[in-house]
């Protein structure tokens, strides 16, 4: 275990705590109006120089996502966050709807948001687009360096378990939406739910662009991970928490290794993207200037996962593939994808796919055989990416609509579903 990575990462935050300092009331003095030197070209580089190292060098915090309000049927209705259920690891927040008129009943849709890194304001973007439809929650996972060590661990088997609790909390008319890491744990949690017969199997579950079956057009995400197996990882990604952080000691794979691999999948296109943003202040393009901003400061900010539930969950995925090969467990009990009978499957995948790849997501469809034709529903997006499939303008216009077109047909098969079950139990006597 590899304490002193994480001592030196935070050493070095600290020492360079100084020279942003100056750089920040550098920015301030090339900036105040009264001086010639704002008016420049010179004096307008280093304003601009001195703000890319400033947010190059910070620790930027956990991001809120400040959802004041959201038009309903043309009424802008106000929003509060509220915590309904949380855990060690995870909070579920629920964004409560105040005083709408004539207020028809919303369909609920939980989304699980990924642990991989990122907090779940990542998917920002995605909640604004289903919040004036529908009743929405969100997982708001912990960032491991914060929990204290008496809390215990927390693994898949733990992810599972969640997954479970918060199904049942809402369900059984609960949509769940599943934003790639979560694909597996949810379809997991599921399977689970049906093999026992759950009343609060969710509707729905849509998967999007989810590692199932990452032996199916791999990217370097899994070649890496097959390549490597999992004793690399423990050696080289499991660091321990230093003081004076609340989980001291605790072993984590650390966000900023997490951040340095997605940066370095494409490295060329960030260092473009920062060349821009230089111009644009340089130029006082704020606008521009200020889109740049907005994406960096979420991207950038990142979380530690608990070294068990990284370290189990490239095992189970992508190294073994024990779902795709129908040797998943939980806990002690099989997670047998052929129990699925109840719950519709959709499936979204962007093609220009660089984590999970195309085909991946879709393998679900081949391993839940027993879910009927008419409750499946399987999407590619042209001409986008990994954050594509769930963010943007396409997302919005083209993935989002067919999602809660899905999510609503399915609502209506489940009820003639669970009529059928209670005819068959009457007609059994039960």
């Amino acid at each position: 275990m590899q304490l002193p990575l994480y001592m030196w990462y935070e050493a070095t935050h600290a020492l360079m705590g100084p020279a942003r300092a100056l750089a920040g009331s550098t920015k301030l003095f090339c900036n105040n109006p009264v001086n010639p030197l704002a008016h420049s070209p010179f004096g307008r580089g280093v304003s601009a120089a001195c703000e890319m190292f400033e947010r190059a060098t910070r620790r930027y915090g956990k991001p809120a996502f400040n959802f004041k309000d959201v038009n309903v049927d043309g009424v802008a209705v106000p929003i509060v966050e509220d915590v309904i259920w949380t855990k060690p690891f995870c909070s579920l927040l629920h964004f409560r709807k105040q005083f709408v008129r004539n207020a028809v009943e919303q369909p609920k849709v939980l989304v699980v948001a990924p642990m991989s890194g990122h907090y779940a304001t990542l998917l920002r973007g995605t909640v604004e687009t289903f919040l004036p439809t529908h009743d929405v929650y969100i997982t708001d996972w912990t960032d491991a360096r914060t929990v204290p060590l008496k809390d215990g661990e927390f693994n898949l088997d733990n992810y599972i378990d969640y997954v479970i609790e918060m199904a049942r909390l809402l369900g059984p008319d609960i949509h769940l939406m599943a934003v790639c890491q979560p694909a597996v744990p949810v379809i997991a949690a599921i399977a689970r739910m049906e093999a026992e017969n759950d009343p609060a199997t969710p509707y729905s579950m849509t998967l999007m662009g989810g590692p199932i079956d990452t032996r199916k057009s791999p990217t370097k995400v899994n070649l890496l991970a097959q390549d490597r197996g999992i004793e690399w990882f423990k050696q080289n990604c499991i660091v321990k928490v230093p003081l004076p952080n609340p989980g001291f000691m605790r072993d984590v794979y650390p966000g900023f290794l997490q951040l340095s691999g997605f940066m370095a999948m494409n490295i060329d296109r960030h260092i473009e993207a920062h060349g821009e943003m230089f111009n644009h202040l340089v130029h006082g393009d704020g606008d521009s200037a200020d889109k740049h901003i907005d994406f960096y400061d979420e991207y950038m900010a990142v979380m530690d996962l608990t070294a068990e539930f990284y370290l189990q969950t490239v095992d189970t995925v992508f190294v073994r593939h024990a779902l795709p090969k129908g040797e998943m467990m939980h806990r002690d009990k099989p997670v047998d994808l052929t129990a699925i009978r109840r719950c519709a499957l959709m499936t979204v995948e962007g093609e220009r796919d660089d984590i999970s790849g195309v085909g991946q997501t879709k393998a679900a469809h081949d391993l839940c055989i027993n879910i009927p034709a008419e409750r499946r529903a399987h999407w590619v997006q042209p001409k986008v990416g990994h954050y594509g499939v769930f963010n943007g303008s396409r997302f919005r216009h083209d993935i989002a609509p067919r999602i809660a077109a899905f999510m609503a047909d399915s609502a209506k098969g489940s009820e003639k579903v669970t009529k059928k079950g209670k005819a068959a139990l009457k007609l059994v006597g039960a």
